[in-house]
Order: C-alpha cells, then sequence, then structure tokens
C-alpha cells in the first residue's frame, strides 16, 4: 500500500506544505533611482541595513537609494606623474646639468658619425 501513495509525483519538485499559520519576517522595500531615470525596488528585512548604492536591473548603472543619505566620496588619491617621482629624486638644476651632460654625450656621437660619414666619402671619391 505505501508503494502506491508517491507514485505520479515528483519528489523534491512539489511541496505540499502550506503558507498558512506561518509570519513572514517584517520588511521594507527600498527604492533606488538611477542617473538613467530607472527605478529598482528592492525587499530587504526591516533590522537590515539597506546600502545606499544598487545596480540598476535596466542599464547596470549605480543606482542610489531615494531619500537616503548621499554616499560620502571617497578622497581622491593625487597621481604622480613621471615628473612628480623625477622631482623627489633629484632639483631642477641637478636634471639641467644631467641634461647638459647627455647632449654633450649626444653631440660628440653625431660629431663622430658625421666624420665617419665624410671620410668614406672622400675614399669613395678618391678611387
Amino acid at each position: 500500500m505505501s508503494d502506491r501513495v508517491l507514485r505520479g509525483t515528483r519528489l523534491g519538485a512539489v511541496s505540499y506544505e502550506s503558507d498558512r499559520h506561518t509570519e513572514f519576517a517584517p520588511r521594507l522595500q527600498a527604492t533606488y533611482d538611477c542617473p538613467e531615470g530607472h527605478a529598482t525596488v528592492m525587499p530587504f528585512a526591516a533590522e537590515a541595513d539597506v546600502p545606499p548604492r544598487w545596480e540598476c536591473r535596466v542599464c547596470g548603472a549605480i543606482a542610489l537609494l531615494r531619500d537616503g543619505e548621499q554616499p560620502e566620496a571617497k578622497p581622491t588619491k593625487h597621481v604622480r606623474t613621471h615628473w612628480d617621482m623625477l622631482l623627489e629624486r633629484r632639483s631642477v638644476a641637478e636634471l639641467e646639468e644631467v641634461l647638459a651632460e647627455r647632449l654633450a654625450v649626444l653631440h660628440e656621437y653625431q660629431g663622430r658619425v658625421k666624420a665617419a660619414a665624410k671620410s668614406e666619402s672622400r675614399g669613395k671619391k678618391s678611387a
């Protein structure tokens, strides 16, 4: 007899319990507005901390809580450029001195290249 009781039913797929005589936890509705004009309503437990931001269901932008406190802007860190890091290591006078040294080396190298090119061209003319 007990074999026939579950015939034709799917175990685990259907619950035979009812919601009668059950009390649900108190809830509140939080509404979030995104910059594109969409509104997202999310249910939260009454004792839960409601986040000030939520992702919009429609466009994915960051939506802010309606009638809530605006979140604090995070302090931004100054972006250090290569020049800033260079000035941490050397003064402007030292940098000018290094530049003059490197330019002298470059000019010397270019002078040798030009002299080699001239001597090579003279060697071809005389041959």
